[in-house]
């Protein structure tokens, strides 16, 4: 089964004078043919140092978006994100606890 996974911007938060964006809400979706599960996170940014190029806010993409957030993250964190929720689609695949009685 293929495993695909989805980030995506939920909203931005920014100063109204500039549009620097300072807070990013984003959510992680992981979903296969049959199972799905998703994590949702909001990470600050810094704000752009002098000389840096800073994209209007009217001009940002989502592509662009969770590029700092991945990059705000590091590469081991946005692994384990995901390793976390493919282990919740491993879960729901082949379940390792259960409630119940034996009984009818």
């Amino acid at each position: 089964m293929s495993t695909s996974f989805a980030w995506t911007v939920n909203t931005l938060e920014r100063t109204t004078a500039d549009g620097i964006v300072f807070t990013v809400h984003y959510n992680v979706a992981v979903a296969d043919d049959t199972y799905s599960a998703g994590a949702y996170g909001s990470i600050g940014l810094d704000a752009p140092a002098e000389g840096d190029t800073v994209i209007p806010y009217a001009d940002l993409t989502e592509e662009v978006v969770v590029g700092w957030v991945k990059a705000k993250l590091g590469e081991e964190q946005v692994t384990q994100v995901q390793i976390a929720l493919q282990n919740q689609i491993d879960e729901q695949r082949t379940p390792s606890k259960a409630a119940g009685t034996p009984w009818s």
